[in-house]
This record gives structure tokens, C-alpha cells and sequence, in this order.
């Protein structure tokens, strides 16, 4: 079995010049993956991913993730083959529902049949296929095919679900699936059966699925001042995402609470009440050996991939140095259990 990669996730609110400079740093120190997130606002993934292709020869680069909704597939296509030309077959496109969306009073109805039909166009579309699609919510016209060539007609896919039938999807028909905003080990085998069920419907092993999983990050050798500050990047992802981890209960007046408090853009008055036990399922956070120890134990867990998300560490450039230069040496990337 292959060594588990390392990825960075990176948020994309940085200025030109930024990205190239930090793709460049991680992919010297042994990086295997880099990742852009979509969240609602921030610049489009594409522009940094660009930016990063152009600095780098061997790290894979993709978003994660597009969604369907505020992007026509035939966009996601054009997206994905422009970066798989740029990185010279080193894409890899990442779909899911996306959130916060209604904040801009976008619907998001039949998010599955979205999401897979989204990936048959994008992938009839990258394959020259011209037979058309009618489905229930995407179409192509016969005779509607892409206008230029591509690189290759099929960069990997990765769904972003957490729920039974859309990790079940992923199963069906990605090459990985990505729980994001998760640091939580009990979270692998969950993942593992409930991608089983789409696996063994589409005639594959769910071994041939790489989990991945990534959440906020922030390492410093000042491990008390990490933790604080990744108490308040976590808290509106915990907003969203810890509702779906069934492996953790949570008292419904603490997440009411850190809800109210995001959404009035308290983040870090939000982030406070995050006791010790609950940051470290849901952000990686501490001094190196701390972080290290997190990464490690989803590694023995069995993931395919352990992406340290945004923000790094107390800046971007020493949390990437220090996650280069004393996390990654100390991972034993062939795992206990795999």
C-alpha cells in the first residue's frame, strides 16, 4: 500500500505572489498535495491553483471543493481542464454541495443528483463524448462538446460529503472523499462502511476510495497561543460540520451558542467556548509534536490523505515551515494499522 500523502489546504484570501511562494516551500519540503477551498466569498479557487501550478512540478493541485449550484458544470470542466493544462496533468477536481450559499439566495435542491450529475457532464465534456445528457437536473445538448483540447480526459475525482448517501455517492463514483473540518479518527471506519454501501453497488472494493481528511491548522512552538488561535478559526466550521460527525455528542446549548456567535461575526468570542477535548476532533492545533501526534493517529486510522488546512500557524510562511520541517519528519506515513 502506498505511504499516506500530506496535503495543505489552503483558503484563498491571500494577495498574488503569495500562493507561488508558499506552493513552493511545501512542495520542497515533501508535500504530496495542495488543495484550495471554495468557501462562499473568498477568490475562486482557480486563481490561486494557477498561481501554484506555475511554481511547482510535482505536487497534485485541485479545489476543494466546487459545487454545482454557483458554478454551471460546464464552467467546473473548463476549470478543471484549464488546470490540468497549466500543472501538465496534475489536476485533480473536487465537488460537493457547498454551504453558506443561501447567504446570496442560492437554492440548493436535490444536492446528490446535483453533484453526480454535475460529474457526468464535466467528465462527458473532458472526454469528447458528444451523445448529450438529459438528467434531472443538468443537461447537454447532442453535439455539445468542449471548443478546445484537453489534457487529459479524466483528472481524479473528490467528493466532499459527510452523510451516508453522499459518502455512499463517493463510493460509486469518485476516487476519494473528503470529510473536511474533521480531525477525529473515530470518523474513518464510519466513512469506510458507509462508503461500502455505493462501493459494492458500482462493482468496487471501498479500499480503492482514499479517505481524506483535513481541518483548520495551527502550529507554533508556542503550542498555547496555536490553540488559541485555532479555537477561533474552527468556530465557524464547527458551525457547520459538527452536527454530522454521529461519534461525538455535543450539548445543543454549546453549539446554539458558538452558532450565534459567528453568524454576529464573534469569532473569537465564539471560539472561547470550545473546551480542549472537542478542538482537538475538529482542528489540529499545539506545538509540532502536538499536531504530529493528531496526524499520526488518523494515519493508523487508515486515511489515504491528512490535509492541515488554513491558517498553518500563527503566519502562513513559519505554520508551512513548521509543518515541513518537524510534523512531517515525524510521521511514520506507512501507518500501524494499514
Amino acid at each position: 500500500m502506498a505511504p499516506v500523502e500530506i496535503g495543505l489546504g489552503l483558503q484563498s484570501d491571500k494577495r498574488a505572489g503569495d500562493y507561488a511562494r508558499l506552493a513552493r516551500r511545501a512542495e520542497e519540503q515533501g508535500f504530496d498535495v495542495l488543495t484550495v477551498f471554495g468557501d462562499l466569498m473568498y477568490q475562486p479557487p482557480i486563481f490561486p491553483l494557477l498561481e501554484m501550478a506555475a511554481a511547482t512540478s510535482r505536487v497534485r493541485l485541485g479545489p476543494a471543493c466546487l459545487n454545482p449550484y454557483s458554478m454551471a458544470p460546464y464552467e467546473i470542466a473548463g476549470q478543471v481542464a484549464a488546470l490540468d493544462l497549466a500543472s501538465r496533468g496534475r489536476a485533480y477536481l473536487g465537488l460537493a454541495r457547498g454551504a453558506w450559499l443561501g447567504a446570496v439566495g442560492i437554492d440548493q435542491p436535490r444536492p446528490l443528483a446535483a453533484i453526480e450529475e454535475a460529474a457526468q457532464v464535466v467528465y462527458r465534456l473532458l472526454g469528447g463524448d458528444a451523445g448529450g445528457f438529459e438528467g434531472r437536473v443538468f443537461r447537454l445538448a447532442p453535439g455539445t462538446t468542449l471548443r478546445y483540447a484537453v489534457h487529459r480526459p479524466d483528472p481524479p475525482l473528490l467528493i466532499g460529503a459527510w452523510g451516508p448517501r453522499g459518502v455512499a455517492l463517493a463510493g460509486r463514483i469518485a476516487g476519494e472523499i473528503k470529510i473536511g473540518g474533521s480531525a477525529n479518527p473515530a470518523m474513518v471506519p464510519v466513512i469506510r462502511d458507509r462508503l461500502r454501501v455505493g462501493a459494492e453497488q458500482a462493482g468496487r472494493s471501498a479500499g480503492e476510495i482514499g479517505i481524506v481528511v483535513g481541518a483548520v491548522t495551527v502550529v507554533d512552538t508556542d503550542g498555547a497561543a496555536a490553540r488559541a488561535r485555532a479555537r477561533t478559526e474552527v468556530a465557524m466550521y464547527l458551525a457547520v460540520v459538527a452536527d454530522l460527525d454521529p461519534t461525538v455528542e455535543i450539548p445543543a446549548d454549546l453549539l446554539r451558542r458558538v452558532k450565534e456567535l459567528t453568524d454576529a461575526g464573534r469569532h473569537e468570542a465564539a471560539g472561547l467556548l470550545i473546551p480542549d477535548d472537542l478542538l482537538d476532533l475538529f482542528a489540529f492545533s499545539g506545538t509540532p509534536d502536538q499536531v504530529a501526534a493528531q496526524a499520526q493517529a488518523l494515519i493508523d486510522a487508515g486515511v489515504h490523505r491528512v490535509e492541515f488546512g488554513t491558517p498553518h500557524g500563527l503566519t502562513d510562511d513559519l505554520g508551512v515551515w513548521l509543518l515541513g520541517s518537524a510534523v512531517l519528519p515525524a510521521l511514520n506515513r506507512e501507518g500501524s494499522g494499514r
